[in-house]
């Protein structure tokens, strides 16, 4: 009789000074690269089969990892379908030398097992046995339908030239050392190059060094391949009494052709620190366009959307309302 495979995988490894980014700390980035190795080696280890990722959402920073921590990363499978696997990571880190860990960030993954043709393939099926798997298990079907509503008012927006909010593009090349187990670009890089995205657009609005402190609905939606020019859209769609929301589109394409295909979405709320790493007000954006306007309104729904969830609550300013409830801090 074989053996059921585990579903629970921890890497343990000391932050780097390399890790250490633009806001002193280990960025957001470099984290959600860390959880996307985990999620993955439970994922394969699971499914006993090639995974990618599909779904990155409800992405909580708490506080920050330095250099020199000990850092652990948990992954757990809580639920599964055909072939997909949603897997909850939670980060802490810690003094190397003794003392209990903080917890850092935790988020939902979810990854897809996939067959040597690429196409999704069944995976063993996750039956949980403890009162907290179950609850676990619970917690995220409850949540895939908020996911879907999320997914769904994503996939509505457009966005133009019509735009006047701050916003930013980077452009580069996939590199060969952002290479994945597939030999496609790693799931972890891409999340990474948002969040530098998202900084570069927030520290320019506000003026001040600034850092995420959640995203939400990172979209999947085709494999970016190592040489293609890689393009990271940022721009802001909502601004609260500290947060700055982020919306980043990421498209690639090859060289040689001038199309370029949207590989991945999703939203960002960044808040701006000052030299103690406080968290302080930054400037009102006034929506001034039709498409201003509606895309204000579209991140403000997110806000609901989320805020209704199992678990979560409604921001401050939604729940008390008034005129100005609208431009109020959502963070």
């Amino acid at each position: 009789m074989s053996e059921l495979p585990t579903n629970s995988v921890t890497l343990r490894f000391l932050a780097s000074p390399t890790d250490v980014g633009h806001s002193g700390s280990v960025d957001a980035g470099t984290v959600l690269e860390w959880v996307d190795k985990a999620a993955y080696a439970a994922a394969v280890g699971w499914a006993k089969s090639y995974c990618v990722t599909a779904y990155v959402g409800n992405i909580h920073f708490a506080d920050p990892v330095n250099s020199g921590d000990m850092v652990e990363v948990e992954a757990t499978i809580v639920y599964t379908g055909r072939s997909s696997m949603h897997i909850r990571t939670i980060v802490s880190s810690g003094d190397p030398k003794g003392g209990p860990a903080t917890m850092r960030s935790q988020c939902l993954v979810i990854f897809v097992a996939v067959g040597p043709d690429g196409r999704p393939v069944p995976v063993p099926q996750f039956e949980p046995s403890t009162p907290e798997e179950i609850g676990q298990r619970d917690n995220a079907l409850t949540r895939i339908a908020v996911r879907e509503q999320i997914v769904e008012a994503m996939n509505a927006q457009e966005y133009t030239d019509a735009g006047t909010s701050e916003r930013v593009v980077l452009r580069f090349m996939a590199a060969p050392t952002d290479v994945n187990w597939g030999g496609k670009v790693h799931g972890g890089i891409v999340m990474k190059w948002i969040d530098e995205a998202a900084y570069v657009c927030a520290s320019r609005y506000c003026g001040k060094d600034t850092v995420a402190v959640f995203s939400g609905g990172v979209r999947f939606y085709r494999p970016l391949l190592i040489g293609d020019v890689v393009e990271v859209e940022a721009r802001l769609v909502y601004t609260g009494h500290k947060g700055m929301h982020i919306a980043v589109h990421v498209r690639s394409g090859n060289p040689k052709s001038r199309e370029m295909n949207l590989t991945t979405y999703c939203l960002t709320v960044m808040v701006a620190r000052d030299e103690t790493g406080t968290s302080v007000p930054i400037p009102q954006w006034v929506p001034e366009t039709d498409e201003d306007r509606r895309l204000h309104a579209h991140a403000r729904e997110l806000l609901e959307i989320r805020g209704g969830a199992p678990g979560n609550r409604m921001p401050d300013h939604l729940l008390n309302g008034g005129p100005g409830a609208a431009v109020q801090a959502a963070k």
